[in-house]
């Protein structure tokens, strides 16, 4: 499944942490998913283009050994542990927007059948406002972690309104698929959220298209929000009583006058 086309790319700019004297638009966003799914190289390849696949979670280092050569590393800050924050400036379709992106990795444990969200998640959905949910087409029980990571972020963010997208990750690796893209779209249909599957190493621009589409999503429903809030600062003025009661004597007064 593809996202809608975008009319203008992404353009990308490093920024200061101290996000909040930056003007314009701010979008946070959460990817979250198991362990070993590809959310750190989802993120590394939409800010970089360029995909390392043995990329170090939360160290910007390949597995082993020191950054890899001709790439430069991402900023990123500490939000909630365990987890990285990126930051980046980019336009999108002529607004200057700051993009944060927190990385979540070790957010669940799968024992046996069971799938528990651990408590130091919360503080990352509280604090996003827009959602990545990935699993790996390679990894069943991955898939089955999507749905509790859903209800929590729904235990957080009861509208329905709150853009949440699940994505099925590793889509080049057919050959050891454990997840059928009927299931993934059947899931993705009882949640209400969209769907699609993508290859990290294979596809940078379905990457770019997910984040792009997000981050769009956000936005409007950011614009909605103000919208919102700008009519309900809109109270009709009470009339004085005051002024009422010197309008009522004056009726007398022109009434007992007439007669």
């Amino acid at each position: 499944m593809r996202l809608p086309s975008m009319s203008q790319p992404f353009l990308l700019a490093p920024i200061a942490e101290c996000v909040p004297g930056l003007p314009g638009a701010q979008v946070r966003l959460a990817v979250l998913g198991a362990r070993g799914v590809g959310k750190s190289a989802m993120i590394v390849r939409f800010l970089t283009k360029r995909f390392i696949g043995d990329y170090e979670p939360n160290t910007g280092e390949a597995a082993g050994g020191g950054a890899r050569r001709g790439w430069a590393r991402p900023c990123l800050t500490g939000l909630c542990s365990p987890g990285s924050l990126y930051s980046r400036l980019v336009h999108l379709e002529g607004d200057r927007v700051a993009v944060q992106i927190q990385d979540t990795p070790g957010c669940i444990q799968v024992q046996e059948d069971c799938v528990q969200v651990l408590d130091s998640l919360s503080r990352c959905v509280k604090w996003a406002e827009g959602f990545l949910l990935v699993y790996s087409i390679t990894d069943y029980s991955s898939y089955q972690s999507v749905q509790p990571l859903y209800q929590q972020i729904r235990k957080v963010h009861p509208d329905a309104r709150t853009p949440i997208i699940i994505v099925g990750n590793k889509a080049d690796l057919l050959h050891a698929r454990q997840v059928p893209t009927k299931e993934g779209l059947q899931l993705a249909n009882e949640l209400g959220s969209l769907f699609l599957e993508i290859s990290t190493s294979d596809d940078s621009q379905g990457v770019w298209d997910v984040f792009q589409y997000l981050c769009k999503e956000v936005s409007k429903l950011q614009h909605a929000g103000s919208t919102d809030r700008r009519r309900s600062s809109i109270i009709p003025r009470p009339k004085s009583p005051n002024m009422q009661d010197l309008k009522r004597r004056f009726k007398q007064a022109l009434s007992s006058k007439v007669k």
